[in-house]
């Protein structure tokens, strides 16, 4: 066998531990930080079952965001412009990038995974994964063949009242795939013998897929339907929460599947459950694909993940209002508002907007991430960051009944925790501006939000850091802070930070056993970033890596079976999260 180095980033798969806070005078110490007044919900909370959790993590997250719902997006993205009948990006050619393209370099493969590594359900109104290739699984499909099976155990499925989707090659503006279609229930059951249905695509090329899953919101659904992703052999487990967010694609994980068509690459849905009630299933979406909004009679011929939000929004069955306010005249402000949009139509119903008509999922913070702080003349210095909130709006009330003040705490935060991050990484860097202003995505929004101008796209300087691996690193890991402080504090909990990815991670053979072996990686401005622990993930010959076992050392040792090729990873975790 050969040696295997692997380093495993922190922007891996999402697991969860468990661990204790740092304690000095008989208090939790924390680093100081720009923080949110504490207590803002004022006892508001959300106490049930998560929207989506990954069961075959084998610990859970104490002390970071676990079972917090947040909305965030990367910016701007392709849209139509009517009056020239022309697709066009909504920001300029800087630097060899635009903003529509660079700030989702810094969500995507960055922020959302640290989010997610620290336990939270993350919702973004723009497609978030980069994959071209997209398959649709659907129980109306014409064709079944072994790409949609039912297998019935101690109870049957059936069709339910409910609407539900349909596929279609392409959308004309208004068309919902969401009430074109119909969906499958069954009664739920706690017994092993179990209904299920099978969703198993033809993959035309191996690689890595997002997985999304869709279903119907009924009076009796389940808080715990159970999915099972089959990824390269390697089977994950996870729980949804039924009973909010039906009529839409909701987000699972994205996992490495193999070419062709098997039962080891597919998704299955049962209708096992802790209560009783029914389970609903409707279709299974493998990957972002490719735009198939048309406008103007045809499409962008771009990734879906390049586009704006809101043809993502139709596309996940939203109601036009959500996305088509200017009656499809002006797609570039109705993309503004689709974003905040989304999220209240997401979120109505739920303790974080109680008055507002929705899907019930508890979302509680909104954040757009943009890049457009401004220069500097001189071409030397960096230009910095700058943050916008809206408080003048609504009598300075939220849909909870909390103050809109509590935006602008999250805002100032948002600004100086990444200007004293930056600055500690890579010398003095820019602070400008807390604008208390009317802008759309803070002012629609119905939960506390803010719009981060992380740096600047126009200025040379700024961009020297972004376009950096590590400068986007770092960036994200601010962002990613702010929000675990300001959640917490404003729920009055305790937190801990997620740890730094191990270093020097090396694997030798001898006489049929592997050595692993690491080293820690301190992050000395965040004391409480210590790990407790460790996940080594592993994957033997051709299949996917399975979904990781504990140990508590920097090294471990594995038994090998020979003329077979192992692959391993490690991962640093404490109470925060991975």
């Amino acid at each position: 066998m050969k040696h295997q180095n692997i380093t495993y980033c922190l922007i891996s798969s999402l697991l969860l531990a468990a661990g204790a806070s740092l304690q000095a005078n008989g208090k939790s110490f924390f680093p100081t930080y720009e923080e949110a007044n504490s207590g803002a919900w004022q006892g508001i909370d959300y106490d049930g079952d998560p929207w989506v959790f990954n069961v075959s993590r084998p610990y859970f997250v104490t002390a970071g965001l676990q079972n917090r719902h947040l909305s965030l997006w990367a910016s701007h993205g392709r849209y139509y412009y009517a009056d020239r009948d022309v697709w066009k990006w909504q920001r300029p050619n800087l630097f060899c990038t635009n903003e529509d393209l660079f700030t989702q370099t810094i969500v995507v493969p960055y922020l959302i995974p640290m989010l997610q590594n620290a336990g939270a359900i993350v919702f973004t109104p723009r497609e978030r994964d980069w994959q071209t290739n997209e398959i649709v699984i659907d129980n109306d499909d014409a064709v079944k063949s072994v790409y949609y099976f039912e297998k019935e155990g101690s109870k049957r499925w059936k069709n339910c009242d409910s609407v539900g989707f349909a596929n279609r090659y392409r959308l004309k503006d208004g068309e919902n795939p969401f009430r074109m279609g119909t969906v499958r229930q069954a009664k739920a059951t706690k017994r092993k013998k179990t209904s299920q249905v099978s969703y198993q695509p033809r993959f035309m090329e191996a690689g890595k897929y997002a997985v999304y899953v869709s279903y119907q919101s009924l009076p009796k659904s389940v808080s715990d339907a159970r999915y099972i992703v089959y990824h390269k052999g390697e089977a994950t487990e996870f729980s949804v929460n039924q009973r909010m967010g039906g009529g839409t694609w909701v987000y699972l994980g994205t996992f490495d599947f193999d070419k062709g068509c098997n039962e080891f690459n597919r998704v299955v849905c049962t209708n096992k459950a802790s209560r009783r009630g029914v389970v609903t299933t409707d279709a299974v979406r493998f990957g972002g694909g490719m735009g198939n909004i048309e406008r103007g009679g045809y499409t962008s011929g771009l990734p879906r993940c390049l586009e704006g939000a809101r043809y993502y929004a139709q596309w996940a069955g939203a109601p036009y209002k959500v996305y088509g306010g200017r009656k499809g005249e002006n797609d570039y402000a109705d993309d503004i508002n689709t974003r905040s949009l989304m999220t209240n139509w997401l979120g109505g119903g739920s303790v974080y907007m109680p008055a507002r008509k929705g899907k019930h999922v508890p979302i509680e913070l909104s954040l757009a991430l943009h890049s457009d702080a401004g220069y500097n003349r001189d071409g030397k210095t960096t230009f910095g960051a700058l943050a916008i909130c809206t408080t003048d709006y609504n009598d300075g009330i939220l849909n909870s009944g909390i103050s809109r003040f509590t935006s602008k705490d999250f805002a100032r935060a948002l600004r100086d925790n990444l200007v004293t991050d930056l600055t500690a990484q890579f010398g003095e860097f820019g602070k400008r501006y807390l604008w208390d202003r009317n802008y759309s995505e803070t002012r629609l929004p119905e939960v506390p939000s803010a719009i981060l101008e992380m740096l600047s796209h126009q200025n040379f300087p700024d961009m020297r850091i972004a376009q950096d691996p590590l400068g986007k690193f770092y960036i994200a890991r601010s962002i990613y802070k702010t929000i675990l402080r300001f959640v917490n504090s404003n729920h009055g909990t305790r937190y801990v930070v997620q740890p730094l990815a191990p270093q020097n991670f090396s694997v030798t053979q001898n006489q049929g056993v592997a050595l692993l072996s690491w080293t820690a990686q301190l992050d000395k401005t965040e004391p409480s970033a210590r790990p407790t622990s460790y996940i080594i993930y592993k994957a033997e010959g051709q299949g996917g890596f399975d979904n990781g076992t504990i140990v508590n050392t920097t090294r471990c040792q594995m038994q090998l079976e020979p003329g077979k090729l192992y692959h391993f990873k490690v991962a640093a975790v404490n109470a925060g999260g991975e």
